[in-house]
Order: C-alpha cells, then structure tokens, then sequence
C-alpha cells in the first residue's frame, strides 16, 4: 500500500485540509498550520481542532499527516532578531502540530548567510534543543535535505549526518525528510536507475535509514546541481519518468509517506500527479481509491489520461 497524497491548502479551517486530501485518495497529505510568508499566526480554534483530529483518525491518516514550518524562520540566520524569532516560530509549530495529532514537522535548515557552516550548526542545533526541551509532545522535527543554494545548511548527506549526530539524545523526537527535487539540485543524480541506486548508498553511509520518517517526491525543473529549487510535475523534469520509476520500485523508499509539492497548472493538477505516483510505483491502487478518482474526475476532468493508463494497467 502506498501512502501518498500532496499538500493541501487550509483554507476554511485546517480541518478542511483533511477533505481536500481525501477528495483525491491520497493516503497521506502534508499542510501549513498558518499562513506561511508571516510571522503572525492565529491560534487554532478547539472546534478545528477537534474535527482534524476525528477526521485523520476516521479517515487512516494517523501516521501520514505532515506539517511544515513557514517559509520566513531562518534557524541557521547570524542576525539575533531573525533567529530568536525563528525559534519562537519552531516552538510554535511543535506545539500546534501536536494539538492537531500531526507526528511529523518538517523544517529547512536555513541559511548561515556566509558565517560558515559550523556557526550555523551552532545556531541551528540550539534552536532544536530548545523546541524539543520546551514543548512537551510526541511531535517529530525532521531535518529537510536541502537544494544546494549558496550558504544553505544541510544539502549534502554528510552535513545532515553530523547534524543528527549533535541530536542523537532527542533520537526519539527527530528525524529526516529526503526531498527528490532538492536532491538533485544539489547533485544527486536521479535521473537514472543506477543514479538512484548510487544516491541510496550515499545516503545509508552518511545518515542511515532508520533516520529517514518522511519523502518529498517532486521532479526538478532545473538540471541535475543547479542550486535550483524549483519542483516540476512528476515525470515532467529532469528527474523524469526514469527516475521516479526507479524511484517508486525500490522498496526502502515506498514505504514512507511520499508528499508531492508539485506544480498545479493547464499541464496537471494535484490528483494527476498522485495517479502517476501510483502509475510509475506499478502497484494496483485499492478499488476504494480508484472510486474517489473516478468521482473526482467527473467533477474536473484535466486528468483523466493518467486515469485511464492506471486502469488500463489493472
């Protein structure tokens, strides 16, 4: 069974991010818990809070419900006033993410902005530790590969296994989120079978796969070590069909949540891109799933070819 879906807007209330996945079948899904290109946040209302958590329960996503920080904090930032309100930002998040039953956050390392890689290491480490000694829940932070930009933290596998080696003693509460699209942008080739499987061994020698609880799957607009981090359609990058076949046929890597943050465009939507992640796995999708497509499909039709690939295959 695989567990994919994408991430899905909180619009109307955060509870209704868990309709919207489970309008697509998607078995997994990924949100922001606020406005992400802000500093100021609304508390969650216990009314959301309660349907969210019915709802992932009712509807299987216990275990596969991501939360990502904002895209403003900088937990790696040289400059005082932007760090200190990063990791009041962190704390936040854990605390909101456990409200809602969520088990994983995902963060970006950040950007030491030319102080070097080990006053970064200092910076972000810290703000870590204090997230997790100050908020008492279950919630996961994992530490997201990045895309190989210029003073960012944590693009190559060796910076993030020297990162969880500083955080071994919160082991139970940390863990790592591999992104595709930031992987290659950052030179690890996942074009190819070969590459993939090269990128694989790279990855157990230098973190290992009991840190790995979270996949980001999305194809790379930009070719392999551009130090560019912009996601394209499944299958529709310079990964390519290929590579995410490869990818979605390995067995160490399906059976982790796979959340797509791809492009929504005249060329696909979010549903054609969870049916091509099925596509390319060669796995049958349950009948329950198909029938959540199909009806879906009725209503927007954009994607039906990917649809009727899929059942043309079972």
């Amino acid at each position: 069974m695989l567990h994919v879906g994408v991430h899905v807007s909180i619009g109307g209330g955060v509870d209704k991010a868990v309709d919207r996945a489970y309008n697509y079948g998607a078995t997994a899904f990924q949100i922001f818990t606020r406005n992400p290109r802000g500093w100021k946040y609304t508390p969650l209302k216990q009314e959301e809070i309660t349907l969210f958590r019915e709802k992932i329960s009712r509807w299987g996503y216990r275990e596969y419900a991501v939360a990502h920080m904002p895209y403003l904090p900088n937990l790696a930032s040289p400059d005082d006033d932007i760090y200190e309100k990063s990791v009041e930002s962190l704390k936040n998040e854990v605390e909101r993410a456990g409200l809602l039953n969520i088990p994983y956050l995902v963060i970006h390392l950040g950007s030491h902005k030319g102080a070097g890689f080990e006053k970064g290491r200092s910076r972000l480490i810290k703000a870590v530790m204090k997230a997790l000694d100050e908020v008492d829940n279950n919630v996961m932070i994992l530490l997201e590969n990045m895309a190989g930009q210029k003073n960012n933290m944590g693009s190559r596998f060796e910076e993030i296994g020297i990162l969880l080696k500083d955080l071994e003693s919160y082991s139970d509460r940390i863990g790592v989120c591999f992104d595709t699209c930031h992987a290659f942008a950052a030179g690890y080739d996942l074009s190819t079978p070969e590459g993939v499987e090269k990128t694989i061994e790279e990855y157990e020698t230098h973190i290992g796969f009991e840190w790995l609880k979270v996949i980001h799957l999305n194809d790379s607009r930009y070719e392999l070590a551009s130090g560019r981090d912009v996601h394209e359609h499944i299958g529709m990058g310079y990964i390519g069909i290929n590579g995410f076949r490869a990818i979605l046929t390995n067995k160490k890597i399906i059976k982790y949540p796979l959340i797509l943050e791809t492009p929504v465009d005249k060329r696909r939507g979010d549903l054609g891109n969870i049916m091509m992640v099925w596509y390319l796995s060669g796995l049958k999708p349950p009948s329950d799933i198909i029938k959540k497509w199909e009806e879906y499909i009725e209503k927007n039709p954009q994607d039906k070819e990917i649809f009727d690939k899929i059942l043309k295959n079972i």
